[in-house]
């Protein structure tokens, strides 16, 4: 079985289904709602191990009430968890999401701002039988050290790379996949190229750029091209990314090549868009 380790961000996912996003001073009455865990990080590994995978998870935690909801969604989908929290008792982030009838998505959360998350601890045990690490850049020195750990034991590293934050040119280093999102941009660069070059130098080796609905862009070595994301009906877009990534570390991890990992991962994030929330397109899939 291939294993996966994922390290960042874990949250607690309030998402309200509205006609129209709220506007200041107003009320509005959501259609439904769902209470999931989310995060990039934990959302890849659920879709991981969805697939077949064995899907460990390094994220902030604690013993909060709030935190038996991840803790109780992750033995459900068969994810390991390594707390990098054990001892807080501090609630997880809680994420607001809002979803309009185009599919479309509204979030505030405070992700790990404010949190005081200490050096983490790698667990070679675990490292060691891994096929893919991935680091969505939450938690930012346990993605670090996590990520230099993988590299020394020549482990592939995937970089979810959503927006920039700091510590992201360090974290970069020790990274062999980037997949970025169309807004993500290293400081001074003011465009998709200036973002493209400034990874290259940094020493990533695959890269490929996500724009919604609109085709990836990838760069590998002296190959570069596009792949096409299958269009759908999109009735919600929330996780979409995060499911991407997972697909794409499964089917790498499973030894698809850089292209076809992206073209399958299309696939299933695209499916996804179909269902609300999070997790119902697992019931079809």
């Amino acid at each position: 079985m291939t294993r996966g380790i994922f390290v960042g961000l874990s949250t607690i996912d309030l998402i309200h289904a509205v006609d129209n996003f709220p506007s200041a001073d107003t009320k509005a009455v959501a259609h439904s709602q769902k209470l999931l865990v989310g995060g990039p990080a934990t959302n890849a590994a659920i879709t991981f191990s969805h697939f077949g995978g064995n899907a460990t998870l390094a994220a902030a935690v604690g013993h909060h009430a709030l935190a038996t909801l991840i803790r109780e969604e992750l033995q459900h989908y068969a994810v390991g968890l390594i707390d990098l929290t054990p001892d807080s008792d501090n609630p997880p982030p809680v994420s607001s999401v809002w979803v309009n009838q185009s599919g479309q998505r509204s979030i505030v959360s405070v992700n790990t701002t404010g949190f005081n998350i200490p050096p983490s601890h790698v667990d070679r045990s675990i490292l060691e039988s891994a096929s893919v690490l991935l680091v969505d850049g939450h938690s930012m020195e346990a993605c670090q050290t996590w990520a230099e750990a993988a590299q020394s034991a020549q482990i592939p590293v995937i970089f979810d790379g959503g927006s920039w934050k700091p510590g992201t040119a360090q974290l970069l280093k020790f990274v062999d996949t980037a997949i970025c999102s169309a807004d993500f941009r290293p400081p001074c660069s003011a465009s998709e190229e200036q973002t493209i070059q400034y990874l290259r130098e940094t020493g990533v080796r695959q890269i490929a750029i996500t724009n919604g609905a609109e085709s990836i862009r990838f760069i590998t070595g002296t190959s570069a091209g596009s792949v096409e994301v299958p269009q759908v009906d999109a009735v919600d877009t929330s996780g979409a990314g995060d499911i991407f990534h997972g697909a794409f570390c499964f089917y790498t991890a499973s030894g698809s090549s850089f292209v076809d990992a992206l073209r399958e991962s299309a696939k299933v994030a695209s499916e996804a868009c179909r269902y609300h929330g999070t997790r119902e397109w697992m019931l079809t899939r």
